[in-house]
């Protein structure tokens, strides 16, 4: 049975929401709102416009309708709450909701100033500034009870700062991890395990077509478990290099039927 159109906003976004004439059914049709990426359970979308006297960007997620029990901008609004909770550093959520159809959606502030990690690898020297801070967020990610299972190199927002560019590596990248759409608590410690190697594995897989050199992979990997109190990283990565062979067989056959799922977002 068809439910109601429902639009949950943060407080400080509502009167944005009102100036643009924004409601639930209207994040599908609104004319400024426009997909760069489209897939056939969600299109990615940004949403470009002057609200209170400035311009604002937003970030748009139109998700297809479901059968399951939880729409998936239901499942995305409480992976974000589990980051939150945790102090996990994230892009700030405006808004999401849930069409009397099924089809659902969630609206995201643009973290001006923030690029993909992966958008900044020019060259092996460029990971330095990143390795310590993603290293580290990966470890509180898990050390929280949490797993992303999407955890590759460019869902680490990195600020895009002179430094970075003039090839100092002084000071580590501010970074945020984003899309939480599968973020979970891990269900229980028997499989605990798999799922850690699991987001290891991607992040891992994310950096063999960048200029990241393996003493650098493995200096990542150690920093993340110093910062776990985790015995030698050895054993740790026999398991990631195994389940990377794995991940590669998904990502190419995912990119044979789906060659627009690495469309980049303008920025």
């Amino acid at each position: 049975m068809p439910g109601e159109n429902q639009l949950h906003v943060a407080a400080g976004w509502q009167p944005v929401m009102r100036e643009l004439g924004l409601d639930a059914p209207g994040v599908f049709t609104h004319p400024l709102i426009r997909p760069w990426r489209t897939l056939p359970d969600r299109q990615n979308c940004t949403l470009d416009a002057q609200a209170g006297g400035e311009r604002i960007r937003l970030h748009v997620k139109r998700y297809a309708r479901t059968g399951r029990p939880r729409t998936a901008a239901q499942e995305e609004f409480a992976g974000h709450q589990l980051l939150v909770s945790n102090g996990i550093p994230t892009a700030p959520l405006v808004a999401w909701g849930v069409l009397d159809d099924r089809r659902s959606f969630v609206i995201f502030e643009d973290l001006a100033g923030h690029v993909p990690a992966d958008k900044l690898m020019q060259s092996s020297a460029a990971f330095d500034g990143l390795l310590q801070p993603t290293a580290d967020l990966a470890a509180k990610l898990h050390d929280a009870g949490l797993h992303h299972r999407d955890l590759y190199l460019c869902h680490f927002l990195a600020e895009n700062n002179p430094t970075f560019h003039a090839g100092s590596s002084a000071a580590p990248m501010n970074v945020r991890l984003i899309d939480p759409a599968r973020v979970r608590a891990m269900p229980n410690f028997l499989t605990r395990g798999r799922w850690l190697v699991k987001d290891l594995s991607q992040f891992w897989y994310s950096t063999l077509s960048l200029p990241i050199t393996d003493a650098q992979r493995t200096a990542w990997l150690r920093r993340y478990s110093d910062q776990r109190q985790l015995p030698s990283p050895a054993m740790l990565r026999g398991k990631i290099e195994r389940k990377i062979r794995g991940i590669a067989r998904h990502d190419a056959r995912l990119n044979r039927l789906q060659p627009a799922r690495n469309v980049s977002i303008p920025w």
